[in-house]
């Protein structure tokens, strides 16, 4: 019987697996869709329409390159509610946590978006590819990579790489402590991120290749060994572009 329910159990890790694969495709399909960058750099026109769309397209955006990083922490928590219910203790569905966390991230994206809508009203972001000027992603770039060597980065991330720790220490019985869990990891990826996810402007709102580098990036600095010496030295490598780019703008 205990072997029956671990593959019982096994088997709905593997699905809940496969299902946030599948959603993370499907927002990089729509994102991929004939006609996607165009709809891009037509959402900065002087429409609420068209900034609402801008807005849908932050929210995909933000599904695509969050929830594959969030994957450890969503089977963990999957585990556990798996054991609660054996156990006959009361448990919150997975979507429940997985609702939290994407709240926090769409709302992010509303904020960039009307970021966006700013800038390009304020002339300082070119319609064709979404990017800001030389002097400007400079100043990005450096704060992004100072943001690297910050507390505040690496106690969030620190959160974002320890799953079972997260969950250990800001564990909430019921259907709103399930969500109260999910906004608060939610929180404290953004915590971790927001600095980088602005160098969409650097490289080009429209750029579906820098989104998907920065994408990795964000993978590999939560799931990978030395998750903090990747921080760090990204941090180096940002604060020199910010400081060689008016020189090698000056230069061509």
């Amino acid at each position: 019987m205990e072997l029956t329910m671990t593959r019982i159990q096994s088997r709905q890790r593997i699905l809940i697996g496969a299902a946030l694969v599948a959603l993370t495709l499907l927002a990089w399909a729509y994102l991929l869709m004939p006609g996607g960058e165009t709809t891009m750099g037509e959402s900065m026109a002087n429409s609420l329409t068209m900034l609402a769309l801008s807005v849908i397209m932050w929210s995909v955006m933000m599904v695509a390159m969050m929830l594959p990083g969030a994957g450890p922490m969503i089977l963990t928590y999957a585990r556990i509610h798996q054991q609660r219910e054996a156990n006959g203790s009361s448990a919150v569905p997975i979507w429940v946590f997985l609702a939290g966390y994407l709240t926090v991230w769409v709302g992010f994206g509303i904020a960039a978006a009307l970021l966006q809508w700013g800038l390009h009203q304020s002339a300082l972001l070119s319609s064709a590819m979404g990017k800001v000027g030389p002097l400007l992603a400079a100043g990005l770039l450096i704060t992004a990579g100072a943001f690297q060597f910050s507390h505040l980065k690496q106690a969030c991330l620190s959160k974002c790489r320890s799953p079972l720790s997260f969950l250990m220490t800001e564990w909430r019985e019921g259907t709103v402590g399930a969500l109260v869990m999910g906004i608060r990891h939610g929180v404290f990826c953004t915590g971790c991120c927001w600095a980088l996810m602005l160098l969409m402007f650097v490289g080009g709102v429209m750029s579906l290749g820098w989104m998907a580098a920065l994408a990795l990036y964000f993978l590999a600095e939560k799931l990978l060994p030395g998750g903090e010496r990747i921080s760090r030295l990204t941090g180096v490598a940002l604060i020199g572009a910010g400081i060689a780019m008016p020189f090698v703008v000056l230069l061509t």
